[in-house]
């Protein structure tokens, strides 16, 4: 593979890592776009019209969708028709110098194409080949594919969103797709950390499913136990009282009161010490068992003042709170600015997310914009790429 785009930081954890990349939508290019952003090499293979999710707008941003700006900035972009036999001998070579290949084509793509997970380990045996499906790698339903929100709705996730006597509601961000894009890029660099040791690379493979059965480990727990259905809290919680929000005067405030001494807290800065003494209030059991009429109680005073009022007296008093922000609130914090997360993407009028995790206190920067479809044919002998994408 060749460096066709600007030189990353050699500092970066993955400086010289070579990662391809036969993926499209959003869990196995936030995969990529981890891997990248940590200083990884990566060449994204793209059909001849492109990965989808650059159709994913309004808005778009140089004709490609703004969500697809996100989860592609820093990488290269080829195009290839690999239903030629050219194509994949081509594709064979770049894969035979990679250090990891991570593919979440439809199931059974990667065999009918001769690239087996597991025959590309045993060709290369220091190859690391991860895998991201919608349920899982094996079991009845290992070769059915599958968006977010289907995968959603079987996990359990819709049934545990929303309020108490209302329709379940899905959950609103892709945090099956990001999740799983994360536990490909840990499994990545765990295979590839065990490879120092050993010198072979191996399988990883991950799934929409397993993500959301791991965000459930809690709720499990305690269905386990009890066999119940866990009810449904809106913002609050089946285990903590007091931990929801409450609506203000002018909107909404996040309150956690997670033991008994915050709990008091909370009761004297709301001017109601005496709930706090009260037998029924005097544990967090005992507050989930009569949480209703506590609850009651405490909506009608935070009514009576404003957000800005009650975080003042709440954070003076030491209890956690926060203001229940839209994006613009957000995005405008001085805590969130500090922080230096968002970044501009270099070349447009578009900023990202940057990597959620910081190297010696500083962020890696994010230097590239999103590649175009086949920008980096020419760079590696492939002929223009012909197609684009529709905006």
């Amino acid at each position: 593979m060749t460096d066709a785009t600007t030189d990353l930081p050699a500092s970066l954890p993955l400086a010289g890592v070579r990662v391809i990349e036969l993926c499209q939508n959003l869990a196995g290019p936030y995969a990529g776009e981890i891997l990248a952003s940590l200083g990884a090499e990566v060449l994204k293979v793209e059909r001849p019209e492109g990965d989808d999710a650059r159709g994913w707008g309004p808005p778009f941003v140089d004709r490609m969708a703004a969500a697809f700006h996100a989860i592609n900035h820093g990488k290269q972009s080829i195009t290839l028709d690999l239903k030629t036999p050219d194509a994949l001998d081509w594709l064979r070579a770049r894969i035979a110098e990679a250090d990891v290949l991570v593919q979440n084509l439809r199931p059974g793509s990667m065999e009918e194409m001769g690239l087996s997970p597991q025959a590309l380990c045993e060709l290369h045996p220091r190859l690391v080949v991860c895998s991201l499906g919608a349920y899982g790698h094996c079991g009845p339903m290992a070769s059915q594919p599958g968006y977010e929100p289907m995968v959603q709705a079987f996990a359990g996730l819709w049934s545990m969103n929303g309020e108490e006597g209302r329709p379940p509601a899905r959950v609103g961000l892709p945090v099956l797709d990001l999740g799983s894009g994360v536990w490909a890029a840990l499994g990545c660099i765990a295979a590839l950390h065990r490879r120092h040791a050993t010198g072979r690379g191996g399988r990883v493979d991950t799934s929409l499913l397993e993500t959301a059965l791991g965000w459930l480990s809690v709720q499990h727990a305690g269905f386990s136990v009890t066999g119940q259905q866990p009810p449904r809290h809106r913002s609050g919680s089946a285990t903590l009282v007091v931990f929801q929000s409450f609506a203000t005067a002018d909107s909404e405030i996040a309150v956690g009161a997670a033991n008994d001494r915050l709990f008091a807290k909370l009761c004297a800065a709301l001017g109601r010490a005496d709930w706090a003494k009260d037998a029924r209030y005097a544990s967090n059991a005992l507050r989930v068992q009569n949480k209703a009429g506590l609850v009651d109680a405490m909506t009608v005073v935070f009514r009576g003042a404003s957000t800005a009022a009650w975080l003042a007296r709440l954070e003076a008093a030491g209890v956690p709170c926060a203001p229940v922000n839209g994006l613009a609130q957000m995005t405008g914090d001085p805590q969130v600015q500090a922080l230096g997360i968002f970044q501009p993407l270099p070349g447009t009028a578009l900023d990202v997310v940057g990597l959620p995790l910081s190297f010696d206190s500083q962020r890696p920067p994010i230097l590239q914009p999103a590649p175009q479809l086949g920008q980096h044919n020419a760079v590696h002998g492939l002929p223009p790429a012909t197609a684009r994408p529709a905006t």
